[in-house]
């Protein structure tokens, strides 16, 4: 599976099986989490089998099942876009390797997430995942132009293939409150207001990244 596909592939998923994540799958996981936690500066941490998180009325609210496997993802404040950026990578190579996933802000309860962090450090956000009994489902999208801006004459090819990856990008309650703004060859993304919004941004970055390769633009 490439990355293109795993992104139309990758839907939310809350629940699981209680089929256990195996040792060769957990080593590839582990792998891609050190390498972005070396670029990163964020530090993303693979919990195994520690049903706590989502045992409490929040993650019921949240209609997990079964989620005993997770990412916490701890760093500073200023650090939330990073989160977003290379917790995806770490999302879409687990969807590489047949899991399933899902971005969870609020449906846990973060008392009982297993952590550690550094002085100055939080846990900003988890990444549940498993072995989906589903594999989600497609949700709504804004219209490409509610996404972007473009002072070119007309929208390059690139940059279309480019925002139909950020269309799929998973945003905090499908919020999508960015915008992906064209001038010649430079893309600059903002953010807009809205809940866990520069961990969107990142996310939708990355995918954006994605979908136009590295010819075509360069980031403003």
């Amino acid at each position: 599976m490439t990355l293109n596909e795993a992104i139309i592939a990758r839907h939310s998923v809350r629940k699981y099986t209680d089929r256990k994540i195996d040792q060769e799958t957990a080593a590839e996981l582990q792998k891609i989490i050190a390498e972005c936690n070396e670029k990163s500066g964020v530090s993303f941490q693979l919990q195994l089998n520690e049903p706590g998180a989502f045992g409490s009325g929040m993650a019921t609210y949240g209609k997990f099942e079964n989620c005993t496997d997770y990412i916490a993802v701890v760093g500073k404040k200023e650090d939330e876009e990073a989160c977003g950026y290379y917790g995806e990578k770490i999302v879409l190579r687990a969807q590489q390797l047949g899991l399933n996933t899902c971005w969870v802000a609020l449906t846990c309860n973060k008392s009982k997430v297993v952590y550690e962090a550094k002085k100055g450090e939080k846990l900003i956000i988890v990444i549940a995942l498993g072995y989906g009994q589903t594999q989600g489902h497609p949700r709504p999208t804004k219209p490409i132009e509610d996404l972007c801006k473009i002072k070119n004459p007309e929208m390059p090819e690139w940059f279309r293939t480019a925002m139909e990856a950020v269309q799929l990008a998973p945003t905090a309650v499908n919020q999508q409150k960015f915008v992906f703004c064209l001038d010649g060859n430079d893309v600059e993304a903002k953010t807009l207001l809205g809940f866990y919004a520069r961990i969107d941004l990142g996310i939708a970055k990355y995918h954006f990244e994605i979908g136009a390769g590295t010819t075509f633009f360069k980031w403003k």
